[in-house]
């Protein structure tokens, strides 16, 4: 392994845009959700984002007036660039695999014969933490209790997460204020964990979550923040919006070399 990381993928696509202006800022790059659905390609639409915006920028400088009135000119220009272009014949297209591989096949082919809007126009979109199912709502076993005894790491081929984490260089200020938080730790308790079984201790990349259980069994969540890669996916999956993710003092995280 030469380094490893981790980050969620805006694959919303056009319809999940932002408003890319406001007073003193503009929204470029991956922070807009500029990626080429299907190709699952970004880097020139955030490079050209970021030509418009300096370009938008000089015309705030030359009227020394940074305000939503003058930066909506961002917005426009985008519209009329390569970015609107890649956009929006697949504005459709993450939207039409919600409900399976099949169904996601039958929309993109009419996409590409009706030029992105397939024969039901605009399709709904929802959260992700919406997706997320109920421990209820599956028959299977967890992962760790399927493979139980079976699960090994060679550490050639195969890592476990603590190794996977050593690999990205993360370091953050340990007596910062936690920079993840629980929004409504009574709900938490009783839905996230004891309903959906506390699934950021899944998906997390970093195993910044742990469920631990005390002596008189009750659950509750632990968070090591100091292992957060800021993929953000805990912020975008949880169920009910359970956690927020914010900025960590003074910029801490992992620091990649390769990546």
């Amino acid at each position: 392994m030469i380094e490893y990381g981790a980050k969620t993928l805006p694959e919303g696509g056009y319809y999940s845009l932002p408003q890319l202006y406001t007073d003193n800022a503009l929204i470029v790059g991956d922070s807009a959700g500029f990626l080429a659905m299907p190709a699952l390609k970004g880097v020139h639409l955030a490079i050209h984002s970021g030509m418009l915006a300096a370009r938008t920028a000089a015309l705030a400088l030359s009227k020394n007036d940074f305000s939503e009135s003058v930066l909506k000119e961002y917005e426009t220009l985008i519209e009329k660039s390569v970015i609107h272009k890649e956009l929006y014949p697949v504005r459709n297209f993450r939207q039409g695999f919600t409900k399976g591989m099949i169904a996601g096949a039958f929309h993109f082919g009419t996409q590409l014969i009706t030029g992105g809007a397939g024969f039901f126009g605009r399709l709904k979109t929802h959260p992700d933490s919406q997706a997320t199912k109920k421990l209820m709502e599956y028959r299977k076993k967890y992962f760790k209790e399927r493979f139980k005894g079976k699960l090994e790491f060679d550490k050639v081929l195969t890592f476990d997460k603590a190794t996977n984490v050593y690999y990205t260089g993360v370091n953050h200020d340990e007596q910062q204020v936690p920079h993840l938080h629980v929004n409504n730790p009574a709900t938490f308790e009783t839905v996230n964990i004891k309903e959906y079984g506390a699934p950021c201790q899944f998906y997390c990349s970093a195993e910044v979550y742990e469920l631990h259980t005390g002596r008189d069994g009750k659950q509750e969540l632990r968070i090591h923040a100091e292992n957060c890669l800021h993929c953000k996916t805990c912020d975008i999956k949880e169920p009910g919006d359970g956690i927020t993710w914010m900025t960590p003092n003074g910029g801490n995280g992992p620091e990649y070399q390769y990546m």
